[in-house]
Parts: structure tokens; sequence; C-alpha cells
């Protein structure tokens, strides 16, 4: 039993869902039939005040439905069942005869939404937990139980286009504003805000008739969808097609709304877009449960962070703000003072978002411990070493800590290329040295790359992967070598976009066609970002330890040499200040395929990861692209959109592009040789994807 029903003395029903085994409510097809019979016993219920739906569970209300039962079954008719099952139970809460509430604590997504918002009133509490929305777009499908018919009835189609078409979740307050809940109670009071609900009696239905009406109601529409294009390009069908299913489904009686947001859905469910949108949901879920067989984590109490820089505050402020306390060290005072700053900044954007309270800002903030001085560590549990990348520099750093610390504190490094059993080479204990590389800017990046060196113990990996878990950071266990993972690939379509520039290829021309493709920044700018010193240190490394690698184009170094670092001082391949491309007076170019010479420059080197077990598995792989750069998420990664293109045909393209362009494009063996990277089973429609490959 999911679902327990109590009615008291005073003829209120309480269905409070309490999903047994499980730290989470869900909704699969017993759940929905349980809650079913509840609402068919209710309906005889004689002399029944009303009903109120609760949670038993600390942070979730209803996360939603089981996406696992959408894709377990490609049988249309069984996805039209539950969708019909949805729609029925729903709206049989719906039409009943007495008032109903939805007291929300904690999450309340997708098809939690959908169930508070066929009641007649929502009341909501005001802590973190509670977040609100309707998420199903980003996962390339839309709301299809009455969530695409009942919110725009609830709030205005405007309103609930904001929230639809970009999955965005709202806390209590912002969701008040809307009109999504209709009252803000603590905790402790939520029953009673709940009975206070009850008293109202049926809700009246609201009336947006003038925003409804239908030249305005076009007017929105077609300004809806000039935003979602500008924002994907095209490239996402589930906010088009949600967007038609709502802007249509107003004004139908709401049956036959219901059918056309069913018939959009089976539509989506089956798209190659969705195939990978899923996949990468599924992905997230079992990198939070990531394990490693052996080994036993240990606790981490106390941390200490070297270096004050911009990843060294980042880290010290994201593990303050889960409520660790954080040494943070810096022999440089100027550079400690800066590190606080940027720290103090980052609070305070986050408390004037309602991501913390001002009393928890102030109380992040305190529990960092700034030392320019050598300080005792001894009370530390984990060591996050992020200063100079200079393998020389973090060889003494190490040498140092390992004197200071206990014997089984864990020495990570945060370092992005540099080798972690070289780090460790002369320590007397190198197998609690490990790699655990935040990607910038940490308060918003999700992914962490824990790096095993050939030394590191299965404790130290157990005590990281922990430790990661605890920041709520999503973490990928790969193997130390050249540049990792998501640098190794990244760095090479990066060098060969300095290489296009200095053939003189436009800097705008180039960004834009990568932009085109679906990745969320062109890789010009995205060198800008990470800043033209760092991809230089990176790219040389990885030329140095990898011969098939070329090494970065003169140009590279030279506006480095001439100080211009991209966004960091301003300048780079783009003017910062002016927010536009710069023209490097270079000769005009001749014709070349952006796409074709950048992207799969990446997909070579990402098989080549594979095959030499970088990382444990193509999902893996994908994932960490995905999460550390971008990478097309509807494309489902470099090695999917590979497998969705055809190997073969990747291969042909490489080998044409090495006779023309250089032998560092010539396909690897393992891609010459391999069928596919994920299963069929495993790629699912993903198989159907548009090839965007040019003819060479």
């Amino acid at each position: 039993m999911n679902i327990q029903l109590h009615i008291d003395a005073d003829h209120v029903a309480t269905l409070t869902f309490d999903r047994a085994g499980s730290t989470a409510n869900v909704f699969d097809r017993p759940t929905l039939e349980e809650l079913d019979g509840h609402l068919a016993a209710l309906e005889s219920h004689a002399g029944l005040r009303g009903v109120v739906f609760i949670s038993a569970k600390d942070k979730i209300f209803i996360a939603g439905a089981d996406l696992h039962a959408f894709v377990s079954s490609p049988d249309p008719d069984a996805l039209a069942g539950i969708i019909d099952l949805g729609h029925r139970v729903f709206t049989r809460l719906s039409r009943l005869p007495v008032p109903t509430v939805a007291a929300i604590h904690g999450a309340c997504l997708g098809g939690g939404c959908e169930l508070a918002l066929a009641c007649d009133w929502r009341v909501a509490t005001d802590g973190k937990a509670t977040k609100i929305g309707l998420p199903e777009t980003q996962l390339g499908i839309l709301p299809a139980w009455g969530g695409s018919v009942r919110l725009p009835r609830l709030i205005g189609l405007p309103a609930a286009l904001g929230l639809i078409l970009t999955g965005k979740q709202l806390a209590a307050v912002p969701a008040r504003k809307v009109g999504l809940v209709d009252d803000i109670a603590h905790p402790e009071y939520l029953a009673d805000a709940a009975r206070a609900l009850l008293a109202r009696g049926k809700r009246p239905p609201p009336s947006f008739r003038p925003l409804h009406l239908p030249l305005i109601r076009d007017l929105v529409a077609a300004k809806a969808r000039r935003d979602v294009l500008a924002k994907t390009h095209g490239h996402y069908p589930a906010p088009l097609k949600a967007l038609e299913v709502c802007t249509a489904a107003l004004g139908q009686p709401v049956d036959m709304a219901l059918a056309l947001e069913k018939a959009a859905f089976l539509e989506l469910i089956r798209t190659p877009e969705c195939a990978s949108l899923l996949n990468i949901f599924f992905q997230q879920d079992r990198a939070k449960k990531l394990s490693v067989p052996a080994g036993t984590a240990r606790p981490v109490r106390k941390v200490a962070v070297v270096g004050a820089g911009v990843m060294g505050a980042g880290i010290a402020q994201w593990t303050s703000a889960r409520g660790l306390p954080v040494v943070l060290r810096d022999v440089a005072p100027d550079a400690l003072a800066k590190g606080l700053r940027t720290i103090e900044t980052v609070y305070r954007e986050a408390a004037k978002r309602r991501v913390f309270t001002p009393a928890e800002a102030t109380a992040g903030m305190d529990r960092i411990t700034p030392a320019h001085a050598p300080v005792p560590l001894g009370d530390v549990d984990l060591v996050v070493e992020a200063a100079v990348e200079k393998l020389d520099a973090k060889r003494a750093i190490f040498a140092d800590l390992e004197r200071r610390v206990r014997a089984d504190t864990v020495l990570a490094t945060n370092t992005s290329a540099l080798s972690i059993d070289a780090i460790a080479q002369n320590l007397a204990h190198p197998g609690r040295v490990i790699g655990l590389h935040f990607f910038n800017p940490v308060h918003r990046m999700q992914l962490v790359e824990i790096v095993r060196g050939p030394r590191t113990d299965d404790d130290t990996v157990a005590t990281t992967l922990a430790f990661a878990h605890r920041l709520g950071k999503l973490p990928v266990i790969v193997k130390d070598s050249p540049g990792f993972l998501v640098n190794r690939v990244l760095l090479p379509g990066l060098v060969e976009a300095v290489r296009l520039v200095a053939a003189g290829h436009s800097v705008a021309a180039i960004d834009q066609a990568l932009l085109d493709f679906g990745l969320p920044m062109g890789p010009l700018r995205l060198a800008d970002e990470v800043g033209l010193d760092v991809a230089l240190h990176v790219a040389n490394d990885l030329a140095a330890r990898l011969p098939h690698l070329p090494g970065p184009d003169p140009l590279l170094a030279k506006m480095v040499a001439d100080g211009h670092l991209g966004k960091k001082s301003g300048r780079g391949f783009y003017d910062h200040a002016a927010h536009q491309p710069i023209n490097l007076g270079l000769p005009p170019p001749a014709p070349a395929d952006y796409v074709d010479r950048i992207v799969l420059v990446q997909v070579n080197e990402a098989a080549r990861c594979l095959a030499e077990q970088v990382a444990a598995s193509a999902d893996d792989l994908d994932f960490a692209m995905i999460l550390g750069t971008g990478w097309a998420p509807f494309r489902g990664g470099p090695l999917r959109y590979a497998d969705s293109v055809g190997l073969p045909e990747i291969v042909r393209h490489l080998e044409a592009l090495a006779a023309s362009d250089g032998a560092h494009f010539a396909p690897c063996d393992y891609l010459k040789t391999t069928s596919a990277f994920h299963s069929a089973s495993s790629r699912g429609v993903a198989s159907d994807a548009r090839s965007t490959l040019s003819p060479p």
C-alpha cells in the first residue's frame, strides 16, 4: 500500500502518500490504481466534507511519474493506457463533489504537480525542500496527466507557458505570486492551513477570458514560439509541441483537451531527442547512487582547501554551504582576501535569489577559516588542492600536506590535466592521493571527475565518492590519463577551432555553426570563458603526452603572450566589453565544414578514451561531456551522436578530412572496428537521429 486513507470525526478524509521502501513518492500504474480505488470509495461516502492530500516523506510530496514505466515497454498501447489511467484518475479527483486540498511539502513535480492542479486548492510549505513545477519538457515530453490543460486554466496562458516551456520549478513564494498555490504555511501548520482552505468550499472557475480570446492567445503563442526558438534553435520538439497543445486546449471541453495532450505525448516519447534526454535523466539518477564495490568510505567532517583562486574559492564556498567547516589556505594574503570576497559575492547573490536566507549565508561564511600561514590540519579529513597548475608546485604542496595531516586523510587535487600518479610519486603513502576535478563555476556545474591513479586505494575512492555525494555533485570515476576525460575530449575541438581562425575563418561563423549544431556555446567563446592561458596549457600538455594530437596553433600562444587571455582579461577571440567577436584581420578563408572538423575530432578522441577505458562505459563518457561541457543534450553526447549517424559514415568523413586537412583526423582503430558504442536497446529510438554530416 502506497496511500493511506483516514477519515476523521469531522468527516474530512486525508490521503497520505507514503511509498513503501522508498524515500520518494512516485506515480506508477499500481499507485494510480490505488488512488483510483480510494477516490471511488470517497465518492460514495455519505457526509464527506473534504479531502486533503499529504505526504509522509521528509522532502517529497510526489516527485512525479516513474519514468521507467514509460520506457520499459515500447508498446504504444501500454503507453496510451497509462496516460488514459492518469487522465481518468485526476479527472475523477477534479470532479469530487467536496472541496479538495493538496498540502505540499517537498518536491511536487510532474505527476505530483498534476495531482495538485486537479485539486481545488493548494497550500505549500516555505522551506527549501518545496519545489513545484512541470519539468517534462526538459525530458523531451510534455505534461500529459492534465498539466498542459489545467495549468493555463488556473493561472492564465502567459504564466503557464513560462513554466511549462522551460520546465521551471518554483518555491512556495513565487508559486503563490503566479497563483499556483493559494497559501503558504510552516510545515508544522500545514495540516491546519489545508483545513482552512477546505472551508472555502469548491473553487469557482477562474476567468482569463480577455487573455484567452483568439487574437490575444495567438499573440502570446507567437511570442512564446520566438522565445523557444531563440533558446533551442529548434532542436528540442517538446517545448514547441507543448506550446501547441496548451494553446489549442484553451476553450475546448476538458475531455477533448486531454485527448490533444495524450496524442502529443505519444508523438514526443518516440522521438530521438526524448530518448537522449531520458537517458541523461537516468544517468543522473545513477550518478547519485554510484558506489564502488570495494573500499570503506570514511566520514568527512572537516575539509581544507589549498589555493584561494577561482577554483579554490568556489570549492570552499560550495563545501561550506553544505554544512562542513573549511580551512581555506593560501600563502598570498592578497589572493586569500580576493578569494574571500569572491565567496562573499556568491553567498550574497544566492541570498538575493532566495537560495539561502541571509542568516544561512552568514553561517556559511562563518564556517570558512582563512589562513595564509601554516595551521594545524590534524582534524581535517579531506584536503582539496587547487593551487597553480604546475607539477613541481603540486608535489611540494602534497609533500608538506603529508607531514601535517593524519595518516587516513584523503589528499585530493583539483588539477584539470596533470597526472595523479606523478603528483603522488614521492609520497610515502600515494594510495590516499586522488583527483577531484570540479568544473567552473563550482556553484553551478554539477559534474565532478573522480580520477583514480594507479596507486589510489579503494578506501580513498569510496571516501571521495561519498564526499562528492555529500556536496550534491554528480560524479564520474575516470582513469588517470592525459586530460582525464572531459578535457581530453573537449580540447581537440577547441584546438581545431583555433586552427580554423588562424587559417582565416570567421570567429562568429565558427561559433554560430556549432550553436546551430546544438552546443550551448561556440568553441571559441568557450575557450575565452575557460581562459586562453588555461586552454594553451592543457593543449600543450595533451600534445606532449598523446603523440596523435597536434599542438595548438601558434596563434594561441601569441594571444596569450599579448595578454589576450579571454574573458578574464576582457579580450580574446571576443571583445567582452563590446560583447562581440573580434576580426583578427587575417586573409579570407577557403570554405570549410566547421561542424565536421570540430565535432568529429571530439568523437574520435572519445572513441580512444573508451578503448583505453578512461571511462567505464559509453554512457559514462556521454554523461560527463553533457554535464561538464553542455555537449548537445538532445544528441545524447558524442558517442550516442556517432551511433545515430552510423560509425561507418563517421569513419568515412574522418578519413576524407585526414586526406585533405591533416593526419590528426585519421580515425582510431577502435572507431573503425566497433559497430556501435551503445547497444540497440539502450539507444532506443535515438538511432533515428538526423545526421548533420555534410559531404566531404
